[in-house]
């Protein structure tokens, strides 16, 4: 039963920080040292990427319509741009699936910990901070998805790679990036979320036979904590992508340096001095 509430908890934690780029991963590995399951390591690792699945379909759920090139309610040209919407994002992912093939059992085995998360919630931070500040008298050069070109998309998506430290955030390298090479807010959080489709998807799926290839195998109790935290991440995921497209209408991202800069303070002066 504490599980389950514990599984609701992470849910909450991970469907407010997948979209927001604050790290989800990075509050998730923060979140384990105060709310730890009764669970294998392995499930619990398992379990922190999983669970992102449900953010990833709130994602689904509210682009279902802009995502389906397949709608008959979009015209010949509406349905090819859809169509070459979905071809650059798998253009874009190509450099973060090589590279998290090739090294993702040494991250696991030496990124996942709490020096690793302050240091990039920090650094990044800072440099949300600086390319707002960069930006505020620029005009972006791409402030449609139909005009973003291929290269564009790609260098987008090696901006990913770097996501797969722990604390770095994949929105927030993506959002990053995007505006570094001349989006505009708005594409670049939305190419951000149609990006995570196909990564976590990917990510998930080989999580899941990771778990199963080394034995792994779930029990009653597991399965419920894994659905509810899935559950959990997609109802408050939905929730905090509709806050983050209203939130940048208006706004800038430097609340999210400032926040990650105060976390980072907080990680250090916890597990640094008074955890100790």
């Amino acid at each position: 039963m504490f599980d389950i509430i514990k599984a609701v908890i992470l849910g909450i934690v991970e469907g407010i920080t997948e979209f927001l780029p604050i790290s989800s991963t990075g509050h998730l590995i923060l979140a384990d040292e105060f709310i730890q399951m009764k669970q294998s390591t392995q499930f619990t690792d398992m379990f922190n990427v999983v669970i992102q699945l449900g953010a990833i379909l709130a994602v689904v759920v509210i682009y279902f319509h802009k995502l389906n090139p397949l709608s008959n309610k979009k015209n010949t040209i509406e349905k090819h741009d859809t169509w070459i919407l979905w071809l650059k994002v798998l253009v874009a992912v190509i450099p973060s699936v090589i590279i998290g093939l090739l090294l993702n059992d040494w991250m696991d085995a030496h990124l996942m910990n709490w020096q690793v998360v302050a240091a990039t919630l920090l650094i990044y931070g800072i440099l949300f901070i600086v390319i707002e500040n960069r930006n505020e008298k620029r005009t972006p050069h791409f402030t449609s998805l139909n005009n973003l070109p291929y290269q564009t998309a790609f260098i987008i998506g090696t901006f990913q790679v770097l996501s797969l430290i722990p604390g770095t955030s994949r929105s927030g390298a993506t959002i990053l990036g995007a505006i570094l090479i001349g989006t505009s807010r708005f594409v670049a959080t939305e190419f951000s979320f149609f990006l995570a489709i196909p990564t976590m998807f990917g990510a998930s799926f080989l999580k899941i036979v990771k778990y199963f290839s080394h034995g792994g195998a779930f029990t009653g109790t597991q399965t419920m904590v894994l659905i509810t935290g899935t559950v959990v991440s997609f109802i408050v995921a939905y929730l905090s992508i509709r806050f983050l497209l209203n939130y940048i209408k208006n706004n800038d991202f430097k609340a999210f340096g400032w926040y990650r800069i105060v976390l980072s303070i907080f990680v250090i002066a916890y597990f640094g001095f008074l955890a100790k």
